[in-house]
């Protein structure tokens, strides 16, 4: 099996089981749901299940470790020459195209299922909260500043992550319809413009 099939297939299986643990907590609640039950709708064994995520609960926000290492690999791979501001931009954009790409219907059943089960949430804040650090270090490494003593990581950092947050709110007011790329890039061209205060 070549490498890209292998990832093609783990792909694949990850949203098999993702899919099957956001159908069951939609249908009976959070703690009625068993890893036994996710890996079954799933048609994989529950040791299959734990190849791919730790808990049930990163399974049903569809949790992946590696998206992080991909952000900040993404970051490290831009040319040397771009600013670390154009270079945060076109991660999130690759970003955005791919969480965009999800099957159809995937984004509104997460969103019930958070919102009915607020201890997701608090999970999912956890998670943007170490995604976020080590975005930080990235950010730091690409710039040769320091965490500890540099404001210009972490500000980035931040303000990255409030882009993203602003395109996906407007995403979801537009019950998914609009393009999440687009509302990111439009979310980077006011930060780009200084954030001019808009026309009557």
């Amino acid at each position: 099996m070549t490498s890209g099939l292998r990832e093609r297939k783990k792909h694949a299986t990850r949203l098999a089981l993702h899919e099957a643990a956001l159908q069951l907590v939609a249908e009976h609640g959070l703690e009625a749901v068993s890893v036994d039950d996710v890996a079954a709708r799933a048609g994989v064994s529950p040791r299959t299940f734990f190849n791919y995520f730790p808990t049930k609960d990163d399974a049903v926000l569809g949790l992946d470790p590696a998206d992080t290492e991909r952000l900040t690999a993404g970051l490290a791979a831009r040319p040397a020459g771009e600013s670390p501001l154009a270079a945060l931009r076109a991660v999130q954009l690759e970003q955005a195209a791919a969480m965009a790409a999800e099957p159809e219907g995937l984004w509104p059943l997460r969103l019930r299922v958070v919102e009915a089960h607020p201890v997701l949430l608090a999970r999912l804040h956890a998670t943007f909260g170490r995604s976020e650090r080590a975005l930080v270090e990235a950010i730091a490494t690409r710039t040769g500043t320091r965490v500890d003593v540099d404001g210009y990581p972490p500000l980035l950092a931040a303000v990255a992550g409030a882009a993203m947050r602003t395109a996906l709110h407007r995403w979801l007011r537009s019950d998914f319809t609009a393009s999440l790329p687009r509302l990111v890039d439009e979310a980077w061209d006011l930060l780009a413009a200084g954030l001019p205060a808009p026309r009557p």
